[in-house]
């Protein structure tokens, strides 16, 4: 299969207008971010967010109809991870999760009636939205069939009742998008407004990763009634949507978290080569450059297959091999990359000075939340054993 890696000028110059904006806009931010904080501010959210529609920068996945800028998977490749360089990047442009994830499904599946409600002021970063499936144990998790949370279709509309958990970005959303089950084996997608009395976030989950705006949340639904014309899509096909959302969106998540990565591993390389000790500089020690070597590997590695992934998705095809390889490898190959760079700063990375202690404390759970990588390697493997487990190779 060939796979074209080429990158269209118009990709270069915005790359190129995006890394300008991170330096001088973005990062500097950073100093406005609260230690110990789950979150910050919805001001400083919506004060970056002008600055990236001032920029010609702002949602660069969204369709242009939408205000966006409407790039491929590639094109998303690209920006993503240079905005993934700071924590802060990814809501300045409006392309981080979940919203992110929502406007792709919404633009792929909502009614003409739900993209103007939903999608649109979505997309122009007027409101936050949530995805709400993950449920407690013994509810849907990695195993999405364990899903508990009911819908039944009354003379009045549908009516919802269960519990999810962990549901990122819940605090301050507009709207939810809830997966419910409604059959012994089919699901249902539900639009629920934020306001609807039979919803209640009922807690912050207090987390590693804390800077999520809205945070990771428990979200109650009791008897909570919906119209009919709520449903995405469909009935009964919410699992067949959620691949829509999935596969790519566990994917934008790598590309994000290179960026940072990225980030650590310069910003290592750049202390080690100022830092002297033992009569020369860290960073010509070889125990470092075996580090510098390694993170060099893993990230180069990560782009390649996050490419790979993102041309398959581009063509058309279902990309779930190519998304779960790359999920699986990015989310532990990105946090070998950060811990490294924190190793090699020493007291300085561990502690607040420096940013690498947030970025490992981020990044972390990303070898969780969208599949943990052994659900995935289980999967990988189903797929090996169907394409080599019948004849004898030759």
């Amino acid at each position: 299969m060939t796979i074209d890696f080429s990158l269209d000028d118009e990709i270069v110059q915005l790359a190129d207008k995006v890394r300008t904006f991170m330096s001088e806009v973005v990062i500097p931010a950073e100093a406005e971010l609260v230690h110990g904080a789950h979150g910050y501010p919805d001001e400083l959210r919506k004060r970056l967010q002008s600055a990236a529609r001032d920029a010609g920068i702002f949602a660069p996945h969204v369709p242009t109809e939408y205000g966006g800028l409407g790039l491929d998977t590639r094109g998303q490749a690209v920006v993503f991870e240079i905005a993934g360089r700071s924590l802060l990047g990814p809501p300045a442009l409006n392309c981080a999760a979940p919203d992110e994830g929502n406007m792709l499904l919404l633009e792929k599946v909502a009614s003409d009636a739900q993209k103007i409600k939903y999608l649109a002021p979505l997309a122009a970063g007027d409101v936050r939205s949530s995805f709400a499936m993950t449920e407690p144990a013994p509810g849907a998790g990695s195993d999405p069939n364990r899903l508990a949370t009911r819908a039944e279709l009354t003379d009045d509309g549908w009516v919802i009742n269960g519990t999810k958990w962990f549901i990122t970005g819940a605090d301050g959303a507009a709207f939810f998008i809830v997966m419910t089950r409604t059959g012994t084996d089919k699901s249902t997608m539900l639009l629920v407004d934020a306001d609807n009395p039979g919803v209640e976030v009922t807690r912050r989950i207090d987390s590693l990763d804390s800077i999520t705006i809205g945070g990771h949340c428990e979200v109650v639904f009791t008897d909570c009634r919906v119209p009919e014309d709520a449903v995405l899509g469909a009935a009964d096909r919410g699992f067949e949507y959620a691949q829509v959302r999935l596969a790519p969106a566990r994917l934008t998540h790598c590309m994000r978290w290179l960026g940072i990565a990225q980030r650590a591993h310069e910003f290592a390389v750049h202390y080690a080569s100022q830092r002297e000790m033992f009569g020369s500089t860290e960073a010509a020690l070889g125990m470092a450059q075996l580090q510098f070597a390694d993170n060099e590997i893993d990230l180069a590695a990560s782009r390649a297959l996050i490419w790979q992934a993102a041309y398959a998705l581009d063509q058309g095809q279902r990309a779930a091999q190519e998304t779960s390889v790359a999920k699986t490898f990015v989310a532990e190959a990105t946090n070998r990359v950060v811990d490294r760079a924190l190793q090699l700063c020493g007291a300085l990375g561990v502690s607040h000075d420096a940013p690498l202690a947030s970025f490992l404390a981020e990044i972390r759970p990303f070898r969780i939340y969208d599949g943990p990588s052994e659900a995935h390697r289980w999967a990988l493997a189903r797929r090996a054993v169907r394409r080599y487990g019948v004849e004898a190779p030759r």
